[in-house]
């Protein structure tokens, strides 16, 4: 009744100020203060759930396995003695229904060759000192803007430890910590609904997040780029020679993405504003758009974000396996990845529903992001049409740089189960880079002008 007789008092255009008010707040010192107590530095659950079949955290996988050589962007499996608890068939799938995506399902549903080995659940990410201190100063001190589309007064950590909104879930995934810079070589696979595999590309691709500058005091000016990627296309023969340069800035709607390719044929570089939203990434075949890359990833000006709250999910975790695989075709089957090379564990995570803008377009009507509670990187994705359809999902295993440490996400894959298509992409096993944290690149390696030469390594 008080709440019905202020909307009286005020009038809606105030109520909704208000509520714009409320999204704005930072949290309090009180609550603060539950991070590296109750919660984990990053705003998980610290202890395990009531089994254990979720541990307590301790701070991450931060030890080097064996035969790991110092400096290398190759990561030996600290966890290749593990043998999987159980598997999960169509067969038996009701009874893990409550644990399992709706993607997960369907493949299960759609394919009789398709399993789920499910394996000993270890909390492997971890991060670097100064990461942990920002973030604890991020938790009472950065506010969203423009109704929580951008944010400001953040410092280099995860901004919102302890999320209110659905909004500030989705800024903690894209202000992930995935190291301060990284190089890899890696392939990307698609596999037609015939059960065909062929090479999409090899690219070289260089990613930065300025937001996580250790000589930055932090980050909150509506020029400041938080995230940087140029990528050079080397194989197949058709896209030899393409090259691509993105970035984003910390408020999208003062500054939106700018993007910039190069196309061999052209002889120039150009402006690239449709490399955004749901543009079909040609490198999947058309099977994922380019805000799928990394699950999900740009502005989040097209949907209204729910945060529905934290689920026990198996999810892919620790897939050293597949990321690393020597012989990327082996990773592919029809109609799936070949299970041998999928590791899926429980774990916690944020579930956020986004629902399209009245007004707004895209492709997908509706979407559900699982963000794992340990590092907030998405890993599982479902995307629905407009008539409420399951249209494709998306799949990223966490792979942590225990060397660094950071938590790392490179290989991802997504299903279209409309077309029956689907692709797999940042696989490094092939080359002997693998993923190699590095410094800054020069500010002349990210202009357009250098973006022709970006193949030249």
């Amino acid at each position: 009744m008080k709440h019905k007789t202020l909307i009286r008092r005020v009038g809606m255009g105030s109520v909704i100020a208000l509520a714009a008010l409320q999204a704005l707040a930072a949290v309090s010192a009180d609550e603060a203060r539950k991070l590296g107590g109750s919660l984990t530095p990053v705003g998980a659950e610290m202890a395990g759930n009531a089994d254990k079949s979720i541990p307590d955290y301790h701070g991450g996988l931060k030890d080097m396995p064996a035969g790991y050589q110092k400096g290398s962007g190759v990561r030996p499996d600290p966890f290749a003695a593990d043998k999987p608890l159980y598997s999960i068939k169509a067969a038996d799938a009701a009874k893990h229904e409550a644990r399992l995506t709706a993607g997960s399902k369907e493949l299960l549903k759609r394919y009789p060759s398709m399993r789920i080995d499910v394996y000993p659940t270890h909390r492997s990410a971890a991060f670097p000192k100064y990461v942990l201190d920002n973030t604890a100063k991020n938790a009472t001190s950065v506010k969203t803007t423009d109704g929580g589309l951008g944010v400001e007064g953040t410092y280099a950590g995860i901004p919102f430890p302890i999320p209110k909104t659905g909004n500030e879930a989705m800024w903690n995934h894209l202000l992930r910590f995935n190291g301060y810079g990284y190089y890899t070589q890696y392939d990307s696979i698609n596999v037609d609904s015939a059960g065909k595999a062929v090479l999409a590309t090899t690219g070289q691709i260089n990613v930065e997040y300025p937001y996580y500058d250790p000589k930055r005091s932090g980050i909150s000016g509506e020029n400041d780029i938080y995230f940087r990627t140029k990528i050079a296309y080397t194989a197949p023969a058709r896209r030899a020679g393409e090259a691509l340069l993105a970035q984003d800035y910390i408020n999208p709607m003062k500054n939106g993405r700018k993007a910039w390719q190069y196309l061999p044929g052209q002889r120039r570089v150009k402006l690239a504003p449709d490399i955004a939203y749901d543009t079909p990434n040609p490198g999947s075949a058309g099977a994922s758009t380019y805000d799928e890359g990394w699950i999900f990833n740009g502005a989040l000006d097209r949907y209204d974000w729910k945060l529905l709250g934290k689920r026990e999910m198996l999810v892919p975790y620790n897939g050293y396996k597949l990321t690393y695989a020597k012989e990327p075709m082996a990773v592919t089957a029809p109609n799936h990845l070949n299970p041998d090379f999928l590791r899926w564990e429980l774990h916690r995570v944020w579930v956020v529903e986004a629902t399209l803008k009245e007004g707004k377009r895209h492709i997908y009507a509706k979407r559900t992001f699982y963000l794992d509670e340990d590092s907030w990187f998405a890993l599982a994705s479902d995307q629905y049409d407009a008539r409420g359809q399951l249209f494709r999902s998306g799949f990223a295993s966490l792979t942590p740089s225990y060397d660094l440490p950071s938590p790392s996400a490179s290989a991802q894959w997504f299903h279209d189960f409309v077309g029956g298509s689907y692709n797999v992409s940042g696989l490094l096993g092939a080359y002997p880079t693998g993923l190699k944290n590095i410094d800054a690149l020069p500010a002349a390696q990210w202009s357009p002008e250098a973006l022709a030469g970006a193949g030249v390594r």
